[in-house]
């Protein structure tokens, strides 16, 4: 029997990666329905489809995938109660957001150079993105903290309460969407925690839009002594407030995890899930594709190196400029239809860790050691060279 699967046209690497013999339908994520279903053992889906009793009930599906580490938007009681597979792609895309964050860092202001001074970042949410951006964070030497209600004491090597975190140079919110007693994340910055933020801090948020109250960040915006704020997620997706976009210092189109990398690794992480649950053979390639190595001049100072080096794969800058061409100036449903295409027809971002970067003869020891905590390999070029 062919497997029948169904798939959000944004999901990269189906055609070569799944199981031998199954048979591919691609659809918008926002655009699935339940008669798209009625002949289909498998969905895969990412962010942006619901998916629960509306969307499957009377359907064949055996198994819903989504390639991505959150799963806010999946019903996944009802999927148990009905016996229906589930799998997501936790830490797929975690160095994907780090790298998004460290960008962001390094693009505002000098927020770089006060953490590798001794400033401090606080991290909302300490699940795979959290942890791995507190491992990068301490390999380039910069101090954080975090705090997670929902894991046992403990288990956050520095932990600090949300009033410590909002003491911060940098708060970096990286928790799921939760609106579950006793810690709920929905506008878990309201207009209190905003207020107690002002013009020496920079907020980030990577997770989802409604963990900062939109309406009341704006309002902190409008504030003589407000925050710089960098938002790649919104509270009203695919809508995004204008207002609060002009505020903002970049802003982008919920692309934070959108590597390429990190996309390959979720689709393979779905594609062996899937054909273990339909007991199929499977042997994924597991290449992405070569990079081009990087160049670095020694000669730079410790946060102009890292700078560079973070741009040469991606600047949230450019980001910026797209999501602001799409929506600002347009009617409401242009500018959300717009907010999709970027999404849908995103470039092709490589991440930074992983890539080669060529150093010149003389290199010193703790220019090698800046590069590798990007995770990066160094090649030093022989005198004469």
């Amino acid at each position: 029997m062919t497997l029948r699967v169904l798939a959000d046209e944004n999901i990269p690497g189906l055609e070569s990666l799944l199981p031998p013999g199954a048979s591919l339908r691609r659809k918008p994520g926002r655009q699935i329905r339940r008669a798209d279903l009625r002949e289909c053992d498998a969905l895969l889906v990412r962010s942006v489809t619901p998916v629960n009793a509306e969307l499957l009930a009377g359907t064949p599906v055996r198994f819903v995938g989504t390639a991505t580490s959150g799963f806010d938007h999946i019903d996944r009681e009802w999927l148990s109660a009905q016996g229906v597979a589930f799998a997501f792609a936790p830490g797929c895309n975690a160095n994907s957001v780090v790298e998004y964050v460290l960008c962001a860092i390094a693009e505002v202001d000098d927020f770089l150079e006060r953490l590798l001074a001794g400033g401090r970042v606080g991290i909302v949410g300490y699940g795979v993105i959290g942890r791995a951006l507190a491992a990068r964070l301490a390999q380039l030497g910069i101090a954080s903290v975090a705090c997670d209600p929902w894991l046992a004491p403990g288990s956050i090597p520095h932990p600090a309460t949300l009033a410590e975190i909002l003491a911060c140079d940098v708060i970096s919110l990286h928790t799921s969407l939760v609106d579950t007693a006793p810690w709920p994340s929905r506008h878990l910055l309201a207009a209190p925690e905003l207020a107690a933020l002002n013009s020496g801090q920079l907020l980030i948020n990577a997770a989802r839009g409604p963990v900062a109250d939109n309406a009341a960040l704006l309002q902190c915006l409008q504030a003589p002594d407000a925050p710089a704020v960098v938002l790649d997620v919104w509270e009203k997706e695919p809508r995004v407030e204008p207002a609060l976009l002009q505020r903002v210092r970049l802003g982008s189109a919920h692309i934070a995890g959108y590597s390429l990398d990190g996309k390959l690794a979720a689709t393979r992480v779905l594609c062996q899930a899937l054909a273990k649950v339909f007991e199929l053979e499977y042997s994924p390639s597991t290449k992405s594709g070569a990079q081009a190595a990087l160049a670095l001049d020694s000669a730079a100072s410790v946060p102009d190196t890292l700078r560079s080096l973070l741009a040469a794969r991606y600047r949230v800058a450019d980001d910026d400029r797209l999501l602001r061409e799409a929506v600002l100036g347009c009617d409401t449903d242009t500018a959300a239809g717009n907010f999709d295409r970027l999404r849908k027809q995103y470039r092709e971002r490589r991440e930074l860790a992983g890539s080669q970067v060529q150093l010149p003869a003389g290199t010193t020891t703790a220019l090698e050691r800046w590069v590798t905590a990007l995770g990066c390999t160094v090649a030093v070029a022989k005198d004469g060279a």
